[in-house]
C-alpha cells in the first residue's frame, strides 16, 4: 500500500511528519506520488489558531471527497487539544494524539484488519513524561534539516492553546541529539536547524541546557552550520549567550519572539518579560555575535489593546531594527484565558493596525538588507531558479546570484553582496 503525509503548521510538525514518513517506509509502505489519492493519507494538524482548525477541517473534507475509499489518519495538535471533538471527525479512520506517533503503523494495521475507527488520545502528563523517541535521517528535498530537540511548553500565555496540545517541557538529551545529527550529516546535510515548541526551555529540569545541544550539534563532522528556531527571550541569560557565542558554527540569526512592544499588553498576554528586558537581550546578542540579525513575531489588536498601547508597540518594534517581522492580527482562540477578556478590538481596527505595523517593518527589512551590501558572506545555495542561484547567508539574508550552475546547489560559497532586490540581496561569487 502507498501513503502520503499532509503537514500543516510549524517546523516541529514538519520534523514529526518526516519521522512518520521514515517509519512508514521502514514498515514496507511506499510513498505515493499522488498527494490526493494515496491508499493512506496522514494529516498532521496544527491548532495554533481557529483559522488553523478551519484549514484542518477543509483539508479532511477535500481528501475524503477526492479519495472516498482511502484511509485517513488524523494526528497532531488539533485532536490532542480537543479530544472531546473526535466524534465530529467521522471522515477520519484513525485518530492519534501527539503522544502516539509510535503507534502509527500498528493503529493503521488494526484499522485495516477491523475496519472500525481507531482513536487513541491519551492526556499529557503534568510532569515526568519522557521525551518522544523520534528521529530522522534526512529531510526530503530540503537543503537544511529541521531537528526537533524539545517538546511542550509550561508558559500558558493567555492567548495560546499549545500547552494543552503539546504538554509540559521535555527534552532530547544532548548525546541523542548528536547521534541523530551524525545520521543527518551522512545524508549530506550541511546545515541543521534545532527546533522545539519552547526551544529556550530545552533542558528544563535536567542537568543540561540549550548550549549543550548546540555544542553537540557543532561537534558533528560534516555539519557546517547550526541554526536555532524560535526562542523565548527571557531565558537568554548571559552565561547561555557566552557559550553560544563560543561556537563558530552557530548562525548569528535569532528569532526572538516578541508578540508586543507594549509592556501593558505583554503583561495581559502573560509573557514573562518586558520591553526593557527584551531590548537588553538584543543588545547583548549583538555584542556577542558579529553581524547578528533578529527576526520576530508581532501580534496587533490583542484584547484590551488601545491606540496608545498600539503606538507603544509600534515605536518599540521600530527601535529594535528587526531584519524581518511576521505581523498578524490577534484572533480569539477557544479554550484560552484571552477568550474571556474584555474590550476585544474590532476586525476592521485590527486590520488597520496590522497594515501600519507591516508598513513599518517593511522599512526595517529594507534597512537591514541595505546594511549587508558590501559584505562578503558565506552563502548556502538552495536552488536554481529563473537564471539565479538562491541561498542564505549565516544570518539568513536571502541572496540571488546570476548563474546557471545547478551543481552549486547544496554547497556553501563566499559571495560579495552588491545590491538590494525586492526582498533579497544581489551578489557575485567571490573568487
Amino acid at each position: 500500500m502507498d501513503f502520503n503525509i499532509l503537514t500543516l503548521g510549524c517546523k516541529v510538525n514538519q520534523y514529526e511528519s518526516q519521522a512518520m514518513r521514515e517509519d512508514m517506509l521502514r514498515h514496507g509502505y511506499t510513498l505515493s506520488p499522488d498527494t490526493e489519492r494515496a491508499d493512506i493519507t496522514i494529516i498532521n494538524t496544527c491548532t495554533v489558531t481557529s483559522v488553523s482548525d478551519a484549514k484542518n477541517r477543509k483539508l479532511i473534507r477535500r481528501v475524503r471527497r477526492n479519495n472516498p475509499e482511502g484511509v485517513i489518519v488524523l494526528t497532531g495538535c488539533m485532536p490532542q487539544a480537543f479530544p472531546e471533538e473526535t466524534e465530529s471527525f467521522g471522515e477520519c479512520d484513525v485518530i492519534l494524539g501527539n503522544r502516539e506517533r509510535a503507534r502509527l503503523v500498528p493503529a493503521i494495521e488494526e484499522f485495516l484488519h477491523s475496519r472500525r475507527q481507531y482513536i487513541e488520545i491519551p492526556a499529557h502528563l503534568d510532569s515526568g513524561a519522557e521525551y518522544e523517541d523520534l528521529s530522522v535521517s534526512s529531510f526530503g528535498g530540503h537543503t537544511r534539516a529541521f531537528i526537533k530537540i524539545e517538546d511542550g511548553c509550561n508558559r500558558f500565555c493567555s492567548y495560546c492553546i499549545i500547552p494543552y496540545a503539546r504538554g509540559r517541557v521535555r527534552s532530547k538529551p544532548p548525546q541523542e541529539v548528536r547521534r541523530e545529527l551524525e545520521n543527518v550529516a551522512q545524508s549530506g546535510y550541511r546545515e541543521v536547524v534545532l527546533v522545539g515548541i519552547n526551544l529556550s526551555a530545552y533542558g528544563l529540569g535536567e542537568d543540561y541546557s540549550l548550549a549543550d545541544a548546540v555544542d553537540a550539534a557543532c561537534a558533528v563532522e560534516g555539519i557546517e552550520r547550526v541554526r536555532l528556531g524560535s526562542l523565548e527571550p527571557e531565558q537568554m541569560d548571559e552565561p547561555l549567550i557566552a557559550r553560544l557565542a563560543a561556537q563558530k558554527k552557530l548562525c548569528p540569526q535569532f528569532h526572538l519572539s516578541l508578540q508586543s512592544g507594549c509592556d501593558k499588553t505583554l503583561k495581559a498576554m502573560n509573557r514573562h518579560y518586558d520591553t526593557a528586558v527584551y531590548a537588553d537581550i538584543v543588545r547583548r546578542l549583538r555584542a556577542a555575535f558579529d553581524n547578528a540579525a533578529f527576526t520576530t513575531d508581532v501580534m496587533v489588536g490583542f484584547a484590551g489593546e488601545d491606540e496608545e498601547d498600539f503606538e507603544a508597540s509600534l515605536g518599540f518594534v521600530r527601535s529594535v531594527g528587526f531584519a524581518k517581522v511576521h505581523v498578524f492580527p490577534y484572533s480569539v482562540r477557544r479554550g484560552t484565558r484571552a477568550e474571556k477578556m474584555p474590550d476585544h478590538v474590532s476586525p476592521k481596527e485590527k486590520e488597520r493596525r496590522a497594515a501600519r505595523m507591516t508598513e513599518a517593518t517593511d522599512i526595517s527589512r529594507k534597512e537591514f538588507l541595505r546594511s549587508q551590501v558590501g559584505l562578503t558572506e558565506e552563502v548556502l545555495f538552495e536552488r536554481l531558479r529563473h537564471g539565479y542561484l538562491e541561498g542564505y547567508t549565516k544570518n539568513y539574508t536571502p541572496v540571488h546570484v546570476a548563474s546557471d550552475n545547478a551543481a552549486l546547489c547544496g554547497e556553501i560559497h563566499p559571495v560579495k553582496l552588491t545590491g538590494v532586490g525586492e526582498d533579497w540581496c544581489d551578489g557575485e561569487l567571490a573568487v
